[in-house]
């Protein structure tokens, strides 16, 4: 019987990172095109009787998946974000939890300045245009979009990637308003030295003055819905809206019918409520005139999914060989 510790994958992940854990472990990728059930996840840790999980954002890692492997030492995420694992019984059970901070800041912030700038500039509805082969000829009046340059940006949330985002303002000679739970002065200096005017304001203030509101905040229980029908009516009726951070945080049902009754402009969404965002979904007979989704590419560069396996893998050998983490959610989390 083979002492090699085992380390499930619920996907096959880009980069050296499967290559990396295969030389130290017995390592088991799930090769379905969806994402395994939970039930799956928990028969395979028992099955395996595995000491590492390297798991997705879209798998749910709770108590019960903790206990299907006595053995199982370390959770490693494949992500930033963690709210997908219960840390609180990882912490009980005296199981490490890893994720991958920092890596998908600027990717992300890419994406987001991509939505922006599809959704006021209106490309993906040219693009159709061109392809049903409905140019004709040049027009004074088609397709008009909106100004980005010398507009206003609301950041809600100045975190890594919405600190990331208000810093390619610069370029477009815009002024960003920005809300949180504090005023982040530092940072406002920081923006200021490259020629950004950044300004707190409580979240009302924000909707109401900003030309494009982008979202980068945590799911957390505060921030779930944090977007509903009256913030979206205190946007302006060509504002854009801009989800890079989780579905969840904007309400669907209210979007629909913002976007429906022309309470904003439009809206570009890499993250959906639910998630995958079905093509029958009332939420996309706007498209693409009015809405621009994507689906959850935020951090999809060759680059940056190939660094967040390494840390991902390294996470995995710290948790097995009993050391410290490099990245640690339950250090985050206050929990260690």
């Amino acid at each position: 019987m083979s002492t090699t510790p085992t380390v499930y994958v619920t996907r096959e992940i880009p980069g050296s990172g499967v290559e990396r854990l295969r030389e130290q472990y017995e390592v088991v990728v799930w090769d379905g095109t969806l994402p395994p059930e939970k039930t799956h996840i928990e028969s395979k840790l028992r099955e395996l009787d595995a000491e590492g999980l390297v798991c997705m954002v879209s798998d749910e890692i709770d108590a019960e998946v903790l206990d299907a492997s006595p053995d199982l030492a370390v959770v490693s995420a494949f992500s930033v974000g963690y709210d997908h694992i219960d840390v609180e019984a990882a912490a009980e059970r005296d199981i490490a939890v890893g994720h991958t901070p920092g890596v998908l800041t600027e990717t992300t912030a890419d994406l987001a300045w991509t939505l922006l700038m599809a959704a006021a500039r209106r490309t993906v509805e040219a693009y159709e245009y061109v392809a049903a082969d409905e140019w004709e000829a040049w027009d004074p009046t088609l397709l008009m979009g909106a100004d980005v340059h010398d507009a206003t940006l609301g950041i809600v949330g100045l975190g890594s990637i919405g600190f990331a985002t208000a810093r390619r303002a610069a370029g477009f000679g815009m002024d960003v308003l920005y809300t949180g739970r504090n005023p982040k002065p530092e940072r406002e200096d920081e923006l200021a030295e490259i020629g950004v005017d950044a300004t707190y304001v409580e979240l009302d203030a924000l909707l109401a003055d900003s030309d494009f509101v982008s979202l980068h905040v945590p799911l957390l229980d505060e921030t779930e819905g944090l977007i509903g029908e009256a913030e979206l009516r205190q946007m302006s009726d060509d504002a854009v809206l801009v989800n890079t951070a989780r579905g969840e945080i904007v309400d669907t049902d209210a979007l629909d019918t913002a976007l429906e009754e022309g309470w904003i402009g439009r809206a570009g969404l890499d993250v959906t409520d639910p998630e995958p965002l079905p093509a029958d979904h009332d939420l996309m007979r706007h498209a693409p005139e009015k809405l621009v989704v994507t689906p959850h590419i935020g951090s999809s560069s060759i680059d940056t999914r190939s660094r967040v396996a390494e840390m991902a893998a390294a996470n995995v050998e710290a948790g097995i060989d009993g050391e410290e983490l490099p990245n640690s959610a339950l250090r985050d989390a206050g929990l260690e």
